[in-house]
């Protein structure tokens, strides 16, 4: 079977809704395996986390966030004609919502997957982590680079079992590059960008960019006028899994 008749095959079964049998039967696709038994007893480390209780956390759900976590543990994982695609049928199915041409790279992973809202045109790259317990949205043609993470929950100092939940939004053609923290409650606005290893705690204006520990306005993009589609937010060679 290549390639694309697994995809298409996986596709048919995460849109009928995936079950512990169907589980068994893309893991033995994409070379992997667990034992029916076990899966039916699957329980994710998301599971365990206080607002699990307070969200839908279905069988289906648990079984393609425990696909979308597995695939990075084969080496079919490496294979990026065949993982980006996979990723995105994943995505489209098990996020909150998520649109058209989402392009995720090898490690990204996240919690609470109901509260994550992806636009079209959104690119994440290796090693993300999305705390999205208070809730996450990412505008059209966001990108996120590498180990970027965002953190929407905090605990108190004298009591950690009491918790505070913020959203962060990103808005449209913002840019999050590498090693950036974006903290509870922040809004990164239309086409700003935060610099590498920046730790935002504080909102950031629309086509502003930011950098610092904690982060401060540096200076205004440099869009030599252009706006949204004129940025060619592209993220991979001649538009790659971005159909237009």
């Amino acid at each position: 079977m290549n390639i694309t008749e697994k995809l298409l095959k996986i596709e048919k079964m995460v849109n009928d809704g995936v079950t512990s049998k169907d589980v068994c039967f893309i893991l033995e696709m994409i070379g992997g395996s667990v034992p029916v038994e076990i899966l039916e007893e699957l329980k994710l480390y998301t599971d365990y986390l206080p607002m699990a209780k307070q969200v839908s956390f279905s069988d289906e759900k648990r079984y393609l966030h425990f696909l979308w976590d597995v695939l990075d543990r084969l080496p079919i994982g490496v294979v990026a004609n065949f993982a980006i695609p996979y990723r995105r049928i994943i995505a489209q199915k098990l996020f909150k919502k998520c649109g058209k041409n989402f392009i995720a790279e090898e490690n990204v992973r996240f919690n609470i997957a109901d509260n994550i809202e992806i636009g079209d045109d959104v690119f994440i790259n290796r090693g993300v982590f999305i705390d999205s317990k208070g809730g996450v949205s990412l505008g059209n043609s966001v990108g996120l680079a590498e180990n970027v993470m965002i953190i929407t929950h905090s605990h108190s100092e004298d009591d950690h079992s009491r918790r505070e939940y913020g959203k962060v939004v990103i808005e449209d053609y913002a840019k999050i590059y590498i090693n950036a923290t974006i903290f509870p409650g922040v809004t990164i606005g239309e086409q700003a960008v935060v610099a590498s290893g920046a730790i935002v705690n504080k909102d950031v204006y629309k086509d502003i960019l930011v950098g610092g520990v904690p982060a401060k306005p540096l200076r205004e993009r440099k869009t030599m006028g252009r706006t949204r589609e004129e940025l060619s937010h592209i993220w991979l060679h001649d538009r790659i899994f971005q159909e237009v």
